[in-house]
């Protein structure tokens, strides 16, 4: 399928969330590194507060992965077309999703 404005404007999107969610991680992953506190109380609440990091670089680790598919499919001209029935996804769909692999029946 032939990149229609829309699409060229959804590829402009994806990349500008691919980069903000690149820049988070850096920063996650920056602050993880920093060495733990001495203190056994700070050194507690810092943990807690490291795995919430890290809950959140995984996440948006996922939707890296996700993003970087549906730009691989907008390369090759497969997206918006779902991977499972082969039907066209809808433009709002792909709007509201734009790493939507699948139409919203398929989804389902």
């Amino acid at each position: 399928m032939a990149a229609s404005p829309t699409y060229a404007e959804i590829k402009a999107r994806l990349l500008d969330r691919r980069a903000q969610l690149t820049r988070q991680m850096q920063i996650i992953e920056r602050d993880l590194d920093k060495p733990a506190p001495r203190d056994v109380e700070d050194a507690a609440t810092e943990r807690q507060g490291d795995e919430v990091m890290e809950a959140l670089g995984v996440h948006d680790a996922q939707e890296v992965r996700a993003i970087d598919a549906a730009l691989a499919r907008i390369e090759t001209g497969d997206y918006g077309i779902c991977q499972k029935c082969g039907e066209a996804i809808s433009v709002a769909r792909l709007q509201a999703v734009p790493t939507a692999s699948l139409c919203r029946n398929c989804a389902r």
